[in-house]
């Protein structure tokens, strides 16, 4: 890629792949077609460790090819360390703790924390992936009777929904119904993902 072609507007998304369906709806709705997209793995939210060290990579490997990098995380698990490293690379990235928190919207899902300490939130990719993402990473195929010690401190299961898909809002349920939870579900669209992504793609 030219240096023109770098200064021509072009802008790299580095994303979270729990995420990525969710950048590209938004990027086929706005006609964001400057705008590029390369996730790393879902997974690395259980090893948040991996996070900034893999996003720090991207951003070297890919600089000299994009004006705008942007990071399509929220803090997700790094302790600030994800900011530490945008900072120094001069890159911006996704206000807040989590991307249940985006989703929701930082400030309404702030203002509802004190009340929500013991709910367990499910977003679309979490509901679609359940079974890699919870159930086997907890052991719980092997050893269901830990269920009841994981989240005994929980009360309700809340289903973040990006899209209103009844489909995923029965298996969202069926997930509460596993784990033994009460069921909520909130149509959050998309949340504070648009306006953040807006911002850079222009």
């Amino acid at each position: 890629m030219t240096l023109a072609t770098r200064q021509a507007g072009r802008v790299l998304v580095i994303g979270c792949g729990a995420i990525a369906r969710e950048i590209l709806a938004l990027r086929h709705a706005n006609g964001w077609d400057h705008l590029d997209l390369t996730c790393l793995p879902a997974i690395y939210h259980n090893h948040p460790e991996k996070i900034a060290p893999a996003v720090a990579a991207l951003i070297e490997a890919k600089r000299a090819e994009y004006g705008t990098i942007f990071v399509a995380y929220a803090d997700c698990g790094t302790g600030g360390q994800l900011a530490e490293t945008c900072a120094r690379h001069g890159v911006e990235m996704i206000a807040g703790p989590h991307c249940y928190s985006f989703f929701e919207g930082n400030d309404a899902f702030a203002a509802r924390t004190g009340d929500e300490i013991d709910c367990f939130y499910l977003t679309d990719f979490l509901a679609r992936q359940f079974d890699a993402f919870v159930w086997r990473p907890l052991g719980l195929d092997r050893y269901p009777e830990l269920r009841d010690t994981y989240f005994k401190h929980y009360r309700r299961l809340v289903y973040l929904a990006q899209t209103d898909d009844p489909a995923l809002d029965a298996t969202a349920r069926a997930c509460a119904d596993r784990l033994g939870l009460a069921y909520e579900r909130r149509l959050t669209g998309y949340g504070d993902l648009e306006p953040a992504l807006a911002g850079v793609a222009g």
